[in-house]
This record gives structure tokens, sequence and C-alpha cells, in this order.
């Protein structure tokens, strides 16, 4: 028989909302039952994890972390083989990510398409692993962040089609610069594809980047960076997406890439519409020092990663536990903040069976501290 565990006394953060005294059971990897109070006595022959022994008093419950963009972690990256993915992987999990989408860096063609099979092949044997993030090479020279400039291209459907097949139906994302020729050709082929197509790494006005959105596109990729910024009278692809209830915002709440300020004010403007991500890099949970990012030299010092002899930010150190406690440092509400790393990118993929605790769900759950410390994380019901 499989294994059944109930959590309970403890403050469920799902949907948006909070329950005190609350408890979840699971068995054979979903989620079967919930309430608050006693109810979970009922099952008490069940493996039980009392939350307050576990995590401290007032400890949290959610449902896993989804990460829709992230290079790596822990001194790997997931663009060095199935090794240095899953040990990346495994440092993420740590911290509550139960979920990821692994992306790529422009490289070249042949690179990518090298990384994108592997990518597919573990996605087919690691639940963990839901796809991979092309974050280029269809991106503005202009805007082209820490990403190789002679590699970057304009989204041919040749090529597209070609990293496409490439993923073997595993590219979950790809991100591009509408403006670039027959960039929104591509976005309707991405979208035409199954694949989530997002604005990024763009010089795009608010009208084309409107017109995206209308293509199809539904993400900003890390909004307000690689962009022009919101003003007040020329709002830009982020006003073009703040307007957008289509439309989700990458936050990256590392305290470097954007302002708390920041942070509050998109979250409170695109209320359900912004999901935490971590642009990490290997760095994060690693030592300072040199690393590679896609083509690119990286330096990281004091935890902030910049293209090597410039002041270009390369990615982040982030983990989705410490964005959660940047957020609400910052001033989101708890519920909100837990909302843009869990329902909201599961929405983005799709994935109706991930994101909330709720019965039928797969049993991907965090335990946090009150001051939002992972003291445990589960995996399709399985302790990580």
């Amino acid at each position: 028989m499989a294994v059944s565990v109930i959590v309970h006394s403890v403050r469920i953060v799902d949907g948006g909302r909070e329950m005190l005294d609350g408890w979840v059971r699971w068995e054979a990897g979903r989620i079967t039952h919930r309430g608050a109070g006693d109810g979970w006595r009922e099952h008490s022959n069940e493996l039980l994890v009392d939350a307050r022994a576990a995590a401290g008093p007032d400890a949290v419950l959610t449902p896993g972390f989804i990460d829709l963009h992230g290079h790596g972690g822990g001194g790997h990256s997931y663009e060095d083989g199935p090794d240095a993915v899953r040990a990346a992987r495994a440092l993420h999990r740590a911290h509550g990510t139960t979920r990821a989408v692994l992306s790529l860096a422009t490289a070249t063609l042949g690179d990518l398409v090298e990384r994108l099979e592997t990518i597919a092949e573990l996605a087919r044997t690691d639940p963990d692993i839901l796809g991979s993030h092309l974050e280029g090479p269809f991106l503005a020279p202009s805007h082209r962040g820490a990403h190789a400039g002679d590699l970057l291209r304009a989204p041919d459907p040749e090529t597209l089609d070609m990293l496409l097949a490439a993923g073997e139906g595993t590219v979950r994302q790809v991100t591009l610069a509408p403006e670039l020729p027959g960039g929104l050709d591509a976005v309707r082929r991405i979208v035409a594809a199954g694949v989530v197509a997002a604005v990024g790494h763009t010089a795009a006005d608010a009208a084309l980047a409107a017109e995206a959105f209308d293509a199809g596109a539904t993400v900003l990729t890390h909004a307000f960076n690689a962009m022009p910024g919101l003003h007040h009278r020329v709002p830009g692809p982020v006003g073009a997406a703040l307007a957008d209830d289509r439309v989700v915002l990458e936050i990256i709440a590392d305290g470097v890439h954007l302002h708390p300020d920041i942070v509050r004010i998109a979250a409170s403007a695109a209320a359900g519409r912004v999901a935490l991500v971590t642009d990490a890099m290997a760095a994060a949970g690693a030592a300072d020092g040199a690393y590679r990012l896609g083509a690119l030299d990286v330096e990281v010092a004091d935890g902030v990663a910049h293209v090597a002899g410039t002041d270009t930010i390369a990615g982040s150190t982030l983990t989705q536990d410490a964005a959660l406690r940047v957020a609400v440092t910052a001033g989101v509400a708890l519920p909100a903040a837990v909302h843009a790393l869990t329902e909201t990118p599961a929405r983005v993929l799709g994935r109706e069976d991930l994101g909330t605790l709720e019965p039928g769900r797969l049993a991907d759950a965090v335990l946090l501290t009150a001051d939002l410390r992972v003291a445990g994380v589960w995996l399709a019901g399985d302790p990580v």
C-alpha cells in the first residue's frame, strides 16, 4: 500500500487565501483531503507530521514552488549535461522549488539543439523537470543583457522549427523580441506549436508589445529588465503587459534586479498575474567567483552576477524561498506572494495538476517556518 501523509496544525497558504490550524492529507502522490481543526484525527493511523514540531509555531504550508525561468544553481549550469542539471535542481528543490522549467541562454544553434535534446530526455525521467525555455537567440541586440551579441538572430521559421523539434515537445517557453524581422509571425508560430511565447530582451514600444500579446504572447520575461522602462507618457512593454489581463509578468525579487517598491507595485497592479522567478545562474547557492552563462564569462561578487568586465547583470543567485521573503518584506501580502510562486506559473504552463493543495492535485508541498525558511519539501508526496 502507498504510504499516506498528513501534515497538521499548520497555516495553509494556498489559492490566494490562508487557513489557520489547517491540515492536508496525501496518498499515492496526490492530495486526498484537506481541512481545518481536528478533522485529521480521523486518519490518525497514517504517518503524521506535526508542523509545530517540524517547523515551530505559526508554521506555513504552501504548494510546491514552480520556477519558470532559471539557468542553474549549486555551482552547476543547466547547459552542462544531465549530472549538472540534476545537481542544480537538487539545490533548488531544497529551497522549495519542486518543479522547474530549465532556461537556456543564447548559444550556437548546434549547442542549443544538443541542450534541448538533453532536457527532453531528462523531462521523460525526472518529474521535477518540466521542460525547457529558450531565452535566446531571438533577442534585440540593444537589449541583449547577458547574451552573446554575435549569436543573436531573427526568428526565421526554419530555425524556430528546428529548435522546437529538438525539444521533442518539451519546449515550454520561447522569449523573443517582437520587433525583429518576422517577430509577430514567430509569436503565432510558437503559440500554434503549443508553446508559451514571451516578450523579452526587447526595444519594443507599448503598441508593438500589445500587438505581440494580441498575436498570442502571454508572458513578459523578467519584467522591467532588458527592455524600455515604464514612463508616464511612454509606457513601453511593461505598461502594455500591466494593462493586459492575459499577460503574466515574470518578476525577479532578489533586491538587485528590481527595487522592492517596484516588486510591490507590480504585484498590486497585476494582481494574480505575477510569477516570481529566479533567473538563477550556477552561482545560486554557491560561492562567489568566475562562472559561465551561455557563451559569456560571468563574475559573481557579494552574490551579484555581472558579465565579466561590465556592469551588465547576468542572471541572479536567487532561490525561490528567498524571493518569497523579499516580496513579503517589500509589502506583498503572503497569499499573493505564494500565489506568484505556485498557481500563477502552473497556469502559465497549463498544468492544472500543480500549483495548489486542493484534493486531486499532485502532492507538491513546502513547509516553512514563521519567518519563511524551508523546513520540509515534498515532491508528489515524497520527501525531498
